[in-house]
């Protein structure tokens, strides 16, 4: 495997080998919450906060909306695919990948959240830490072997610099 020190790019075809594609784990985990919410109802209700569950939710949408579009622009910039079933090309480390190594997989627990609070729906909130979970351990751990095998060095020292999430 060859790498070009100043811009971090490397030769070789790899891919991460996640479990499955996270653009998918999300819309999926609301359907499946969804339907549990009219098959086995569980109540959900903040009693005296008419409109808070939007506001709060609706906050939640918005940050997480954020994140998701400016990790996608930084890979976009940078002329990396951003689908994990194709190789990276470069080590993206500018932008939102200053403070965060998955800013995208953030935005969508931050979205998938805030749709659980604005829908105040129980099932998919009590979905959020099993979906959290597959994407930490069945993606970002993957993820970050992959990167690890394939930057090296740059890909260690950026880990040791920024959290994985926050």
């Amino acid at each position: 495997m060859e790498m070009d020190p100043t811009e971090q790019k490397v030769t070789d075809t790899g891919t991460a080998g996640v479990v499955g594609r996270p653009i998918l784990f999300f819309p999926a985990a609301i359907l499946v919450g969804l339907v549990l919410d009219r098959l086995l109802p569980v109540p959900f209700a903040i009693p005296g906060a008419d409109g808070v569950p939007w506001i709060v939710g609706g906050c939640l949408i918005v940050i997480g909306l954020a994140l998701f579009a400016a990790g996608v622009r930084n890979f976009s910039r940078a002329a990396t695919p951003l689908p994990t079933n194709q190789p990276a090309r470069v080590l993206v480390t500018t932008g939102i990948y200053r403070w965060t190594r998955n800013p995208i997989y953030l935005g969508f627990l931050l979205m998938y959240g805030g749709i659980g609070v604005a829908a105040q729906s129980p099932w998919i909130l009590i979905l959020t830490p099993p979906i959290a979970i597959t994407v930490r351990y069945g993606v970002v751990a993957r993820e970050e072997a992959y990167l690890e095998r394939r930057f090296g060095d740059a890909y260690r020292d950026y880990k040791a610099r920024v959290r994985r999430w926050l």
